[in-house]
């Protein structure tokens, strides 16, 4: 006699997150990708010139690394959180 395991049920119609918790992935990974975008940037116009107030700006020191740390932070939470129905 076959057992019904309800842990085996292959649905394909279905994705293994639901639709709210794809949402709030999204916006994670756009929350990482602004620190990303935050972090680069600042071109000297002479190269020969080091400006240590453009690198060790507050931008690329503290914003930068915070929003980066919570984007991965909240992606944790939007894969781990569950939906109550």
């Amino acid at each position: 006699m076959k057992k019904n395991n309800p842990y085996t049920d292959n649905k394909e119609d279905s994705f293994a997150l639901p639709r709210k918790n794809v949402f709030l992935l999204i916006i994670g990974l756009g929350i990482v990708a602004l620190g990303f975008i935050l972090l680069s940037g600042g071109r000297s116009a002479d190269p020969d010139v080091f400006n240590g107030q453009a690198l060790f700006s507050f931008r690329r020191m503290v914003l930068s690394p915070i929003l980066i740390c919570g984007g991965f932070i909240f992606e944790v939470i939007a894969i781990m959180r569950v939906i109550k129905k």
